[in-house]
């Protein structure tokens, strides 16, 4: 109701209402039947002046009405009635739409970029036609109006007045305006024109503000205490930002310059920097994809202004050609460049390339928290540049060397091994990075009633605090035991994973559903994954797990044993033994016919699984010890527990 009061009974400048896709689809959706209503009896008239500043006359947007005061508070009434419908339909509205929106994430940037270009320009166009004759005469009717009662200023001219009350410069006022989150340089570029000043000097002033906080910004997000004191901004950012994260590097910096540059509700370079930090982009990357999208609003919002419908088209098509390149094209690329020949050729597989006496230094691209805020513990996502030169295959692991030396001896600390928790293409695709899941060890002591820093992780706590460009020695990539037999595209995998044991399964699911693979290509049968987890905030990329699920309904299964929030059937706590023990009939009958079943994770998971499988077995008749014997023999059982 606020905004729409403001947007028909109050002059101002801005035409967007600021509010995500699904909540402005229910609220137009549920004010629509009255707004109807009640046109035909009062047939309310919105009028909205030409392009602003269109004349030598320093214009602001006029958005007025000829209602008399008594249709004010009518259809006031009116509004408000239609806005409190049930607060639970619209969130429902809003789960809705984001499940409608899961689908492959290559093909949710594209959409999501061409319909970024697509409203915009729809905006700009809609947003600037001239007004007919008879709105002309009433739009006269009103301007006479408003001048005589008072000028209407928008919030960046009542900060510009605000500041000239002391003296300052105009083009200091329009930079200080121009940093200020909300306005920033979209709101700043008009401020700037209506202070008189030429665009020569207006849109360098507010470029050149607008950058100031984004610097101090990025490296100021990097302290704890700031960043959870800063939490509830960087959720909504986070959401707001979501799709920069896809693709390559260069994908990235196109996709975060076109977020800043396109001038809509909830973009900007504030939230891009917030988005970046979140992302783990590169400090040098995200400062240079910024300024070129605030460039470019800048250019946009000036051509805008000065130049109306047309000069917002050209600008922003400039935009599009020169971001377009990278995230608009309609090519899907191939990841086959890795492949064996024929693609499931084992003999060739890459073990233990570098040793620990010549290790390869590998550069961190990102660090990011995975999980949420009762989640036990913190496990990081750590992506890593090896330029290409350290391939290795879904399932294989990475040594890592932490620095320093051990206090006992003095002696360079032992090599940790860590499963890869990408494809052979790594995350951008390019067959150049590699990724880690890792939890933070720590040790909680009940004399200190925190945690004892002296007994920490070494190698966790390395990588959870890396930040980008961190250089890593690395070792391997070490073990055969966990890759898939990837002859038969119709073999079935069972996937066990406890906590970050879910590593090698992402690489085994992004290779089969994700990426344009041969194996992907070919798969015909069911890959099937069980994660354990303490509880919900614990879950280990679901999101992806979710898109997979329903663009593949008949090739994927997921199920989750949360042991603080599920009970088994016994009314106990839902280990991950007690979620396969629900399916041993299915899982038994899939390994009888040629299934592989995985486990990785804690050791401690293995003696649950093996006495709950023992109990199956000999349920039907079976003997657990050749059975078992029988899984080995024909490399169906592959285990790798730490």
């Amino acid at each position: 109701f606020t905004y729409a009061k403001r947007h028909l009974f109050e002059p101002t400048y801005t035409q967007s209402i600021h509010l995500n896709a699904n909540r402005s689809f229910a609220l137009v959706k549920h004010l629509y039947p009255s707004l109807r209503a009640h046109n035909k009896r009062v047939t309310p008239t919105v009028v909205v002046s030409p392009s602003p500043f269109s004349t030598p006359k320093q214009q602001l947007f006029a958005a007025t009405t000829s209602y008399d005061e008594t249709n004010k508070k009518s259809f006031r009434k009116q509004l408000q009635n239609a806005f409190k419908f049930n607060n639970k339909t619209l969130q429902n509205e809003e789960v809705e739409g984001e499940k409608k929106s899961f689908s492959k994430r290559k093909m949710a940037m594209k959409m999501l970029s061409k319909a970024a270009i697509a409203f915009s320009i729809l905006l700009l166009t809609t947003s600037t036609f001239a007004p007919s004759a008879t709105a002309a005469k009433k739009t006269a009717a009103v301007a006479e109006t408003a001048t005589a009662a008072a000028e209407h200023l928008h919030v960046g001219q009542k900060v510009a007045n605000y500041f000239r009350s002391f003296g300052l410069p105009d083009v200091a006022i329009l930079a200080i305006i121009s940093a200020m989150p909300v306005i920033e340089l979209r709101g700043a570029v008009p401020v700037g024109l209506w202070m008189g000043l030429p665009i020569t000097t207006v849109l360098p002033a507010c470029v050149m503000g607008n950058m100031v906080p984004i610097v101090p910004l990025l490296f100021l997000l990097k302290n704890e205490g700031l960043e959870k004191l800063m939490k509830p901004i960087l959720d909504r950012a986070e959401k707001k930002s979501s799709s920069l994260g896809v693709g390559t590097l260069d994908k990235q910096w196109a996709s975060l310059a076109a977020f800043v540059g396109i001038p809509l509700p909830g973009t900007g370079a504030w939230t891009g920097a917030m988005g970046a930090f979140l992302l783990g982009m590169p400090t040098g990357l995200a400062l240079s994809s910024i300024f070129a999208g605030v460039v470019s609003a800048g250019c946009i919002m000036s051509a805008i202004t000065l130049a109306g419908k047309k000069g917002g088209i050209a600008a922003l098509a400039i935009l599009a050609l020169f971001t377009g390149k990278e995230f608009l094209s309609s090519k899907e690329e191939k990841q086959d460049f890795l492949e064996a020949d024929p693609y499931w050729d084992q003999s060739a597989v890459p073990v233990n390339v570098y040793k620990n006496k010549a290790p390869f230094v590998g550069k961190v691209v990102s660090t990011k928290r995975i999980v949420g805020p009762q989640a036990t513990g913190e496990t990081c996502h750590i992506v890593i540049d090896h330029e290409g030169n350290f391939p290795y295959w879904e399932g294989q692991s990475w040594g890592v060397m932490p620095p320093g030396t051990r206090e006992k001896d003095g002696k360079p600390h032992a090599v940790r091994l860590y499963s890869i928790a990408s494809s052979r293409y790594g995350d951008d695709m390019t067959g150049k990075t590699g990724s880690l899941c890792v939890r933070r060890a720590t040790y909680w002591c009940p004399e200190l009633k925190a945690d004892d820093p002296a007994k920490k992780g070494i190698c966790s706590n390395f990588l959870c605090d890396t930040q980008p460009g961190a250089e890593v020695m690395m070792t391997g990539p070490a073990g055969k035991v966990m890759l898939m037999p990837e002859e038969d595209p119709s073999t079935d995998y069972i996937m066990v994973a406890t906590g970050t044991g879910i590593a090698p399964y992402r690489g085994f699911i992004r290779r089969l559903f994700t990426e344009n693979t041969p194996a992907g290509n070919a798969y015909k049968g069911q890959a099937w994954l069980f994660l354990g987890v303490a509880n919900s905030d614990a879950l280990l990329y679901d999101d992806e797990w979710q898109i997979v699920k329903e663009n593949y309904p008949d090739n994927f299964r997921l199920d989750y044993a949360l042991s603080r929030e599920q009970e088994n059937k016994k009314g106990g706590k839902m280990y991950i033994q007690d979620k396969v023990e629900e399916y041993a009939d299915e899982v038994f009958d899939k390994l009888s016919n040629g299934a592989h079943i995985y486990f990785c994770g804690l050791k401690g998971m293995m003696p649950g699984i093996q006495d709950m499988l023992k109990g199956v077995a000999e349920s039907k008749g079976l003997d657990y010890d050749e059975w078992l014997k029988g899984l080995k023999k024909s490399k169906q059982w592959h285990v790798e527990v730490y």
